[in-house]
């Protein structure tokens, strides 16, 4: 069994510190995007057709501009499923949202499409799945993303202006802390497509009303230079493909084609297509992965050091209160780009990170950290504390903007602040410089956040003892969402806290005990399959992560059924990865909106945290010794 462990954790290991890049620090590979790239297309031709009506745009950047095109559609092309609709990835089910979105990109071109039944068939989906009523109840109240979605259609003909709802883009030019006491109908990152959805809908089908018609317009120049301040120097919005093309297809068909944030956009969407003519959902998401893979790695002790990561960390904490969100300084990004935005699962992740390299050059050197860093964690602090919302959870971006998809208080990112701030309240005294009152006070304030965000997870916990999160998802459970995975997040909070003897930890125990499939994994449809839904096989990241989360559970060494049940899921997961399994990621992230997407590097790295750990509860005599995991795995003799 140790054996079989150590060969599959040396070879996740070996792939994970292979995709280090050069500048010490993970880049990753999101997945290709149908929807992304339908997206893309359609801001293409609309910003070529109105930019040659303007005469802003010389020939061969719209040769430019036609190859992308037509190499998307040949892309998106072959990404049709069976059903005649399309997913958001090439390992995804077909869905609303994204099947529109490309329908209307072909309409878009007018290029034939080929096979010829292709766009009957997506239509005949489209009508199965309700249409635009279909797609609104996709959404619910949250008109972040069915809204552009609506315009979109209707850009293309398919669908009457008059069904796209409205926008207020006009309560956008308020000042930003008023934003979320006004309860916009979409979310905290969403104020540019507010905006330019929001004028497109206006200047297709103003409103009737010559008053409110006069008054509405007087706010458009000023609604555009908001959107203006918030467009990063990328000219990607949150570097995202789709909410860009949004934007940029909006405020082009509405006369401002010529306009500076047009030709940004345009100009990320041109640089961020892919060989084969796709596009990703977004950038990179290099901060996220790269503190998830320090984090992995430090658990069996890896030479930090070794690996550089910390300077390049240390880079990428934004120091400038933020145009986009308004957030304060202090907290990290997902992403090195420029159109990153400071939130609580990211900020978190570095924390640990640093938390773990801190703590190991101190345990070898005996020396306080640097105060550069003593400064960067002082800060990063802060900004969880001053995030955290009233209900005692965290959200991703703003403080108290609202319940929508996204913005609310969510498990997972409260556990992961949790985490953190325990992390670095138990080593305090690592900080360089003497006790102070600052250093005190910030120490009673973590306590107590940390408490109220205990109260919050006791809250948000279901019935049967799991718990969800916001940022991923499992496209065939019940509501789309991953119990899986914010249980295994929740749980290893509580362990952290030494709390594993809670009643709402041991419910979650049950719970992520029951909820192993079959054949030993976690995350397929075995035993919840949402009705409708195709069957889905167990996930490398699901099992790595419940295994992580269940090696912490307090009556491991003395329930066999409790070891039986791990040693299964471990048989799974090394089994998975001896067939190179661990190579083909599961699309378990939920972007914003909905919006799927797989990482490459998320099977490298939840299975080496979580196989770290095996060997070392299965194992004593391979607990880590401070040296480099490589030299103790490849000296070690297996029992």
């Amino acid at each position: 069994m140790v054996e079989r462990l150590l060969n599959a954790y040396k070879t996740v290991r070996a792939d994970l510190l292979s995709a280090c890049e050069p500048l010490s620090h993970w880049k990753g590979e999101l997945s290709n995007s149908a929807l992304a790239t339908a997206t893309a297309i359609s801001a293409l031709v609309t910003c070529e057709q109105e930019m040659q009506r303007k005469h802003c745009l010389d020939e061969d950047a719209a040769a430019k501009i036609r190859l992308l095109i037509l190499a998307g559609l040949h892309y998106l092309a072959t990404q049709q499923n069976e059903d005649g609709g399309w997913g958001d990835t090439d390992r995804s089910k077909s869905n609303i949202a994204t099947t529109m979105l490309v329908r209307a990109a072909f309409q878009l071109t007018g290029v034939p499409a080929h096979p010829e039944n292709m766009l009957p068939r997506a239509d005949e989906y489209i009508r199965q799945q309700g249409g635009v009523r279909g797609l609104r109840h996709r959404y619910g109240r949250d008109k972040t993303f069915a809204v552009p979605i609506l315009a979109n259609c209707a850009l293309a003909g398919l669908i009457p202006w008059r069904r796209v709802p409205t926008l207020p883009f006009e309560l956008a030019c308020l000042p930003q802390w008023t934003h979320r006491l006004l309860r916009l109908p979409v979310v905290s990152y969403a104020i540019p497509a507010l905006v330019a959805i929001g004028l497109a809908r206006f200047f297709h089908a103003p409103p009737l009303n010559p008053i409110f018609r006069y008054l509405r317009k007087k706010s458009v120049e000023r609604a555009i230079q908001l959107v203006k301040t918030m467009q990063p120097e990328s000219g990607g919005f949150l570097e995202a493909v789709p909410l860009t093309s949004f934007i940029a297809m909006g405020l082009a068909s509405s006369g401002y084609a010529d306009h500076p944030i047009v030709k940004a956009s345009l100009r990320f969407l041109m640089h961020s297509v892919r060989t084969d003519g796709s596009w990703p959902i977004d950038s990179n998401l290099s901060v996220w992965v790269t503190s998830l893979s320090v984090n992995a790695l430090a658990v069996d002790g890896e030479n930090l050091d070794e690996l550089s990561c910390e300077e390049w960390l240390l880079e990428q904490q934004h120091l400038q209160k933020h145009a986009y969100t308004g957030a304060a300084p202090g907290g990290w990004a997902w992403t090195d780009l420029s159109g990153g935005v400071p939130d609580t699962d990211d900020t978190a992740g570095v924390l640990l990170a640093l938390s773990a390299i801190g703590r190991r050059h101190v345990s070898l050197k005996g020396t306080p950290m640097s105060e550069q860093i003593s400064t960067a964690v002082t800060a990063g602090i802060d900004w969880l504390l001053n995030v955290q919302n009233d209900d005692g959870g965290w959200p991703t971006f703003c403080r108290g903007w609202g319940k929508l998809p996204f913005d609310r208080s969510g498990s997972d990112l409260t556990a992961h602040a949790i985490r953190a701030l325990h992390a670095w309240y138990e080593h305090f005294d690592s900080i360089e410089g003497p006790p102070t009152l600052d250093r005190e006070l910030r120490a009673r304030r973590i306590c107590t956040a940390v408490e109220r965000g205990i109260e919050f997870l006791k809250l948000a916990q279901c019935n049967d003892g799991s718990w969800v999160p916001l940022w991923f998802g499992n496209e065939s459970q019940q509501d789309e969402a991953n119990p899986f995975y914010g249980t295994a997040r929740v749980l290893m909070a509580y362990r952290d806290i030494g709390k594993l003897q809670s009643e709402e930890a041991l419910s979650g125990f049950k719970w992520l005990l029951a909820a192993q499939d079959i054949g030993g994994g976690w995350g397929g449809s075995g035993r919840h399959i949402a009705k409708g839904s195709p069957h889905r096989s167990s996930s490398i990241e699901e099992t790595a992560l419940a295994i992580e989360a269940l090696l912490s559970h307090p009556e491991f060494s003395s329930d066999p059924s409790v070891q039986h049940m791990i040693h299964k899921g471990l048989a799974w997961l090394t089994d998975a990865i001896e067939r190179n399994s661990h190579e083909i990621a599961s699309p378990i992230g939920l972007y914003f909106a909905k919006l799927w997407y797989y990482e490459k590097l998320y099977p490298f790295i939840f299975a080496t945290s979580a196989l770290a750990r095996a060997i070392q509860a299965f194992s004593p005599h391979l607990e880590p010794h401070h040296g480099t995991a490589r030299n103790r795995i490849s000296d070690a003799t297996p029992t």
